[in-house]
Protein backbone atom coordinates (compact mmCIF):
# COMPACT_ATOMS: atom_id res chain seq x y z
CA UNK A 1 0.00 0.00 0.00
CA UNK A 2 2.64 2.81 0.49
CA UNK A 3 4.36 1.56 -2.37
CA UNK A 4 1.20 2.92 -4.30
CA UNK A 5 1.07 6.12 -2.40
CA UNK A 6 4.36 6.55 -3.05
CA UNK A 7 3.90 6.10 -7.12
CA UNK A 8 0.69 8.24 -6.83
CA UNK A 9 2.43 11.46 -4.78
CA UNK A 10 5.62 10.48 -7.99
CA UNK A 11 3.04 11.26 -10.42
CA UNK A 12 1.18 14.29 -9.28
CA UNK A 13 4.72 16.10 -8.60
CA UNK A 14 5.42 15.06 -12.11
CA UNK A 15 2.23 16.73 -13.27
CA UNK A 16 2.82 19.46 -11.26
CA UNK A 17 6.02 20.04 -12.57
CA UNK A 18 5.22 19.36 -15.99
CA UNK A 19 2.11 22.07 -15.58
CA UNK A 20 4.23 24.60 -14.42
CA UNK A 21 6.88 24.10 -16.99
CA UNK A 22 4.28 24.58 -19.81
CA UNK A 23 2.39 27.96 -17.80
CA UNK A 24 6.08 29.46 -18.35
CA UNK A 25 6.69 28.42 -22.07
CA UNK A 26 3.53 29.55 -22.76
CA UNK A 27 3.78 32.93 -21.05
CA UNK A 28 7.05 33.50 -22.27
CA UNK A 29 6.43 35.41 -25.67
CA UNK A 30 4.34 37.67 -24.20
CA UNK A 31 6.36 38.55 -21.39
CA UNK A 32 9.58 39.39 -24.16
CA UNK A 33 6.69 41.54 -26.32
CA UNK A 34 6.12 43.42 -23.17
CA UNK A 35 9.69 44.11 -21.95
CA UNK A 36 10.32 45.48 -25.77
CA UNK A 37 7.68 47.06 -25.98
CA UNK A 38 8.30 49.09 -22.59
CA UNK A 39 11.77 49.79 -23.74
CA UNK A 40 11.22 51.47 -26.96
CA UNK A 41 8.26 53.23 -25.39
CA UNK A 42 11.18 54.25 -22.72
CA UNK A 43 12.31 57.12 -25.22
CA UNK A 44 9.30 58.57 -24.32
CA UNK A 45 8.03 58.05 -21.27
CA UNK A 46 9.05 56.23 -18.19
CA UNK A 47 6.53 54.03 -16.45
CA UNK A 48 7.18 54.14 -12.66
CA UNK A 49 4.46 50.87 -12.85
CA UNK A 50 2.84 48.85 -15.25
CA UNK A 51 -0.75 48.06 -14.69
CA UNK A 52 -2.02 46.64 -17.91
CA UNK A 53 -0.13 45.20 -21.15
CA UNK A 54 -2.03 43.51 -24.53
CA UNK A 55 -1.45 42.91 -28.07
CA UNK A 56 -3.68 44.72 -30.47
CA UNK A 57 -3.67 42.84 -33.92
CA UNK A 58 -5.75 45.10 -36.35
CA UNK A 59 -4.50 46.68 -39.34
CA UNK A 60 -1.07 46.28 -37.62
CA UNK A 61 0.14 44.33 -34.33
CA UNK A 62 0.14 47.25 -31.52
CA UNK A 63 1.37 46.51 -28.27
CA UNK A 64 -0.77 48.77 -25.49
CA UNK A 65 0.79 49.46 -22.14
CA UNK A 66 -1.24 51.51 -19.29
CA UNK A 67 0.62 52.64 -16.26
CA UNK A 68 1.68 55.27 -14.12
CA UNK A 69 4.48 57.95 -14.69
CA UNK A 70 6.82 58.92 -11.74
CA UNK A 71 4.01 61.90 -11.24
CA UNK A 72 1.49 59.60 -10.38
CA UNK A 73 -0.17 60.14 -13.63
CA UNK A 74 -1.67 57.33 -15.97
CA UNK A 75 -0.95 57.20 -19.28
CA UNK A 76 -1.04 54.67 -22.26
CA UNK A 77 1.97 53.60 -25.02
CA UNK A 78 0.97 52.68 -28.33
CA UNK A 79 4.15 50.95 -29.19
CA UNK A 80 3.94 49.18 -32.70
CA UNK A 81 5.28 45.84 -33.16
CA UNK A 82 7.73 47.23 -35.86
CA UNK A 83 9.23 50.57 -36.63
CA UNK A 84 6.27 53.53 -36.45
CA UNK A 85 5.94 56.34 -34.21
CA UNK A 86 4.85 55.84 -30.75
CA UNK A 87 2.29 57.47 -29.27
CA UNK A 88 2.11 58.25 -25.60
CA UNK A 89 -1.13 60.01 -23.90
CA UNK A 90 -2.28 60.29 -20.59
CA UNK A 91 -5.53 58.62 -19.80
CA UNK A 92 -7.51 61.69 -18.50
CA UNK A 93 -6.86 63.17 -22.62
CA UNK A 94 -9.10 60.39 -23.79
CA UNK A 95 -12.24 58.34 -22.63
CA UNK A 96 -12.26 55.53 -19.82
CA UNK A 97 -13.04 52.14 -20.71
CA UNK A 98 -16.79 52.67 -19.31
CA UNK A 99 -17.33 55.62 -21.39
CA UNK A 100 -16.72 54.02 -24.38
CA UNK A 101 -18.84 51.23 -23.93
CA UNK A 102 -21.75 54.36 -23.38
CA UNK A 103 -20.97 55.41 -26.62
CA UNK A 104 -22.10 51.85 -28.08
CA UNK A 105 -25.05 51.45 -25.84
CA UNK A 106 -26.27 55.15 -27.05
CA UNK A 107 -26.23 53.62 -30.68
CA UNK A 108 -26.40 49.75 -30.59
CA UNK A 109 -28.07 47.04 -28.28
CA UNK A 110 -25.65 44.44 -27.29
CA UNK A 111 -26.55 41.19 -26.19
CA UNK A 112 -23.50 40.56 -24.23
CA UNK A 113 -20.13 42.68 -24.68
CA UNK A 114 -17.07 40.41 -25.07
CA UNK A 115 -14.22 42.65 -24.77
CA UNK A 116 -13.02 46.52 -24.77
CA UNK A 117 -9.60 47.35 -25.44
CA UNK A 118 -7.12 50.05 -26.56
CA UNK A 119 -6.16 49.55 -30.04
CA UNK A 120 -4.29 51.82 -32.76
CA UNK A 121 -5.21 52.00 -36.08
CA UNK A 122 -3.62 54.77 -38.93
CA UNK A 123 -1.95 55.81 -35.91
CA UNK A 124 -5.30 57.09 -34.17
CA UNK A 125 -5.69 55.50 -30.57
CA UNK A 126 -9.08 53.51 -30.55
CA UNK A 127 -11.16 51.62 -28.34
CA UNK A 128 -11.86 48.13 -30.14
CA UNK A 129 -15.64 46.90 -28.77
CA UNK A 130 -15.99 43.20 -29.11
CA UNK A 131 -19.75 42.46 -28.73
CA UNK A 132 -22.53 39.74 -29.81
CA UNK A 133 -25.97 41.17 -31.21
CA UNK A 134 -29.15 39.41 -30.05
CA UNK A 135 -29.12 37.33 -32.85
CA UNK A 136 -25.67 36.09 -31.53
CA UNK A 137 -23.92 37.78 -34.07
CA UNK A 138 -20.42 38.97 -34.00
CA UNK A 139 -19.52 42.87 -34.26
CA UNK A 140 -16.97 45.09 -33.56
CA UNK A 141 -17.44 49.09 -32.83
CA UNK A 142 -14.40 51.23 -32.94
CA UNK A 143 -14.27 54.28 -31.00
CA UNK A 144 -11.73 57.30 -31.23
CA UNK A 145 -9.74 57.28 -27.82
CA UNK A 146 -9.97 61.00 -28.12
CA UNK A 147 -13.08 62.63 -29.17
CA UNK A 148 -15.53 59.59 -28.53
CA UNK A 149 -16.13 59.60 -32.34
CA UNK A 150 -17.47 57.06 -34.02
CA UNK A 151 -14.49 55.54 -36.36
CA UNK A 152 -15.34 52.21 -37.59
CA UNK A 153 -17.59 49.28 -37.43
CA UNK A 154 -17.89 45.79 -38.63
CA UNK A 155 -21.21 43.68 -38.30
CA UNK A 156 -22.89 40.79 -37.82
CA UNK A 157 -20.14 38.43 -38.66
Amino acid sequence: MKKWILILIAVVIAALGTSIKVYHSATEPLKDAQDKAIARASAQVHFSKVEDFHIYNGLETVYVIEGKNQDGKKIIAWVPDKKGKIIVKKAAEGLTKQEAVQKLLEEKNPEKIISVRLGLEKNIPLWEIYYRSDNDLINYYYIHFETGEWLKKIENL
